[in-house]
C-alpha cells in the first residue's frame, strides 16, 4: 500500500502518467523506463461564445463555420505563439489561417460586421429600447417586432419587409434583388428557392439582423467571385465573426513601385466598369471609399475588400420602394448607425459617381509622383478635372478608357503579377 500511495503522489500531476502506472502496477522503475513513449499532450485552444458571438444568437450572422473554429481548422496568427492567446476581442478584423485538410493552410481574413463597442452599444439599444431594461435576451427582444413579426409571416422576401433599414444595398432594392438575397443565403441548405419556406424563425433573424447592422457578407453571397464578381469568397460565419479570402488593403500599396501602381490603377479602371456594366444589368455605387475599400490578393489581382459601402440599382427593374417607404425607421434602422441618417435619392446615382469618388480619394494617393514628368502631368491633369466632375459632357467610360490609355503602357509583365502572368507574354490584350 505504501509503495502504491508513494507512486500515486509522485504521479498526481500528470493525469496520463497515471494511467499509465495502474496499467504497469505501479512499479516506479518500470514507469520511469516507459515514460519517454508518452505522447506529448497538445495544449487545447479555448473559445468563449462571447468572443465568436454566439451568446448574442441568433442576432448575429449565422453558424456555418463554427465547427471550423472548435476544431482548430481556423487559427489566429497568434495562435502560433506558444502562448496560444486569443486576440483582444475589441479589434474589428484579425489574421487567420484556414484548413481542410489539416495539412495545407491559407490566410484568411475574420472580421466583425461593426466593432465591440458599437455591438454592445446596439445591443444595449434593443433593450432600453423595447423592453427597457439595461440587459435583455436580444433574440426575445427582436422577435416581439412588427417588423420581424411581418417577416414571420412573409413567404417571399419583398421591399416592403427591408423598407428602412440602413444597409446602402436596401435603398434602392428591386425584386429581382431581393429574390436573389433569398436564393443565395448561404447559412442555410441551398434551396434554390425565391421562397423563404425554407428559412427557418431564427434563420429569419439571422439574415434580418445581418441586413440591418452590414450588409458585406450578404453581398459576398449573392455575388460570389467564383461566377467572375470582384470580391472575395464567402467562408463562412461563426456568431458575429465573418470568414472570408484574406487580401492586403489597398492602403499598403500607396508608395508601390511605378509599374505595381499602373497595374493597380488599371484593375480599379475594370472593376468600376464591371460595377456599371455587367450581364445581370445591376448597377454597384460606392457611398464612400477610402484605402480599406479595395484589397489585392497575394497573386496581385486586387478586389472589393469593404462591400459594406456599396449600394444598387437594378437597372432593368428599377427600385421597388417609394420615398415614404424609404423614410421608415424602427429598431433595425439604427442598430449601427444614426437613425437620422439621410437616404440618397435613387434618381440621383450617375454612371460617374463611382469613378470621381475613386479619383478624388483613392487615384491621386496610389499615382501621385510615381512616373517620369511628361506622363506625370498628363494623369495629373486628368485627376484634377475628374476630381471635379469630370466638367464635361463625356461619359465614365470614356473618361476611364482616356487614363487607361495612358497607363497602359507603364505597366510591365513578370511574375509579381501572377494573376496574369504568363499570359501576358503571348497576349496582346497586356
Amino acid at each position: 500500500m505504501g509503495r502504491w500511495i508513494c507512486c500515486l503522489c509522485s504521479r498526481v500531476a500528470d493525469p496520463l502518467m497515471l494511467l499509465l502506472v495502474l496499467a504497469l502496477g505501479c512499479n516506479p522503475s518500470t514507469a520511469a523506463t516507459a515514460s519517454p513513449s508518452v505522447p506529448h499532450v497538445k495544449p487545447s485552444y479555448s473559445f468563449g461564445r462571447t468572443f465568436l458571438g454566439l451568446d448574442k444568437c441568433n442576432a448575429c450572422i449565422g453558424t456555418s463555420i463554427c465547427k471550423k473554429f472548435f476544431k482548430e481548422e481556423i487559427r489566429f496568427d497568434t495562435w502560433l505563439s506558444s502562448h496560444l492567446k486569443l486576440p483582444p476581442n475589441s479589434l474589428l478584423s484579425y489574421s487567420g489561417n484556414y484548413t481542410d485538410d489539416a495539412k495545407s493552410w491559407r490566410l484568411v481574413d475574420i472580421t466583425r460586421l461593426t466593432s465591440k463597442y458599437q455591438h454592445d452599444r446596439a445591443d444595449k439599444h434593443i433593450c432600453t429600447s423595447l423592453l427597457k431594461t439595461k440587459t435583455c435576451s436580444l433574440e426575445r427582444a427582436l422577435r416581439r417586432t412588427q417588423r420581424f413579426q411581418k417577416w414571420l409571416q412573409a413567404k417571399r422576401l419583398t421591399p416592403d419587409l427591408v423598407q428602412g433599414l440602413p444597409s446602402p444595398m436596401l435603398r434602392c432594392p428591386s425584386q429581382r434583388l431581393l429574390d436573389r438575397i433569398v436564393r443565395r443565403y448561404a447559412e442555410v441548405p441551398d434551396a434554390g428557392s425565391i421562397y423563404m419556406d425554407h428559412l427557418t424563425d431564427r434563420d429569419k433573424l439571422r439574415l434580418l439582423y445581418t441586413l440591418a447592422v452590414n450588409s458585406h457578407p450578404i453581398l459576398l453571397q449573392i455575388f460570389p467571385d467564383v461566377e467572375g464578381w470582384p470580391f472575395p469568397r464567402y467562408l463562412g460565419s461563426c456568431g458575429r465573426l465573418v470568414v472570408s479570402a484574406s487580401t492586403r488593403p489597398l492602403r499598403h500599396f500607396f508608395g508601390s513601385a511605378p509599374e505595381v501602381a499602373a497595374d493597380l490603377a488599371l484593375q480599379l479602371l475594370a472593376v468600376l466598369r464591371s460595377m456599371a456594366t455587367n450581364d445581370l444589368n445591376y448597377f454597384f455605387y460606392f457611398t464612400r471609399v477610402d484605402a480599406g475599400t479595395f484589397g489585392v490578393f497575394s497573386n496581385g489581382h486586387l478586389f472589393i475588400r469593404d462591400a459594406s459601402t456599396l449600394g444598387i440599382i437594378d437597372k432593368e427593374e428599377g427600385s421597388q420602394l417609394i420615398d415614404g417607404q424609404q423614410e421608415y425607421k424602427d429598431i433595425f434602422s439604427c442598430l449601427t448607425m444614426d437613425c437620422q441618417s439621410a437616404f440618397v435619392p435613387c434618381d440621383s446615382i450617375r454612371e460617374k459617381h463611382n469613378l470621381v469618388m475613386v479619383c478624388q480619394d483613392l487615384l491621386p494617393k496610389l499615382l501621385a509622383g510615381r512616373f517620369l514628368p511628361p506622363v506625370q502631368e498628363r494623369i495629373d491633369a486628368f485627376l484634377q478635372r475628374c476630381a471635379h466632375g469630370l466638367g464635361d459632357d463625356r461619359g465614365a467610360n470614356e473618361a476611364m478608357e482616356e487614363l487607361a490609355e495612358i497607363l497602359k503602357p507603364l505597366r510591365s509583365c513578370d511574375s509579381r503579377f501572377a494573376y496574369r502572368y504568363p499570359d501576358c507574354r503571348y497576349s496582346d490584350k497586356y
